[in-house]
């Protein structure tokens, strides 16, 4: 039952990762078993404990050539705030709102270093942005026609373990374990992350969770009938 158990919340995390391979900035999870020993009556028993851990590894950068699209080659995460309640992420497909607030897809706003980014200037020229340049260096700073305007705030966590995941691409972690990280990471303007789920290696798990979960109810079958047959033979005495 335990085998049965870990298989099946297996499946589901594979299920999950599938289910997020478009998603920009996902990243996927990952279980192991941990072998734990514990005083039982006792005596030392030993049992098998399944573990959930966040994949961090890089996805790919993907081109899109828009302006206000960035991706994190390296460690970090962008900071956003929303509805009160501050996240990180690793999906960069920003957009302007009418007011010059810098937002992501969710409407959540992009953090700089002091506070929401916000660029009114960049709609006062003609209204649309034209004839004003904006660039995004490797560190995230933004120059307005070559002028330092903000810095987008890009952190990483102390110790990954303490990430917790806040909906497909948002997660959050103590105020504590926020570290800088904007001198070991390049932030790419006109790029977006994608998911790095590999999907040929999850179908590959999603097949042998599968066989594995078939072979245990096989298992369990064949020692249901040889107690029965055992029961009915003690019976007979």
């Amino acid at each position: 039952m335990q085998a049965l158990q870990m298989l099946t919340r297996a499946q589901d995390v594979t299920a999950d990762n599938l289910a997020n391979i478009n998603t920009p900035g996902f990243k996927g999870n990952k279980l192991f078993h941990r072998l734990m020993t514990e005083q039982i009556n006792g005596r030392e028993v030993q049992t098998t404990v399944d573990m959930q851990q966040i994949d961090l590894s890089q996805g790919v950068l993907e081109p899109t050539g828009n302006t206000f699209d960035f991706g994190i080659d390296g460690e970090g995460f962008f900071a956003v705030e929303e509805d009160g309640e501050s996240y990180l992420t690793r999906d960069g497909r920003f957009n302007l709102d009418s007011d010059g607030y810098l937002l992501n897809s969710k409407g959540a706003n992009v953090m700089g270093s002091s506070g929401a980014i916000h660029i009114p200037e960049y709609f006062q020229a003609t209204g649309n942005g034209s004839g004003i340049d904006l660039d995004v260096g490797k560190d995230g700073t933004l120059r307005l026609n070559g002028e330092v305007y903000d810095q987008l705030r890009i952190v990483g966590v102390n110790d990954p373990s303490n990430l917790e995941r806040k909906g497909s691409n948002y997660f959050s972690a103590p105020t504590s374990e926020l570290i800088d990280v904007s001198g070991g990471s390049n932030v790419m303007q006109g790029f977006y992350e994608k998911g790095n789920v590999e999907p040929l290696q999850e179908m590959v798990d999603m097949m042998r969770n599968s066989q594995m979960f078939e072979a245990q109810q096989r298992a369990m079958r064949t020692t249901d009938e040889t107690l029965a047959q055992a029961t009915s033979s003690l019976g007979r005495f």
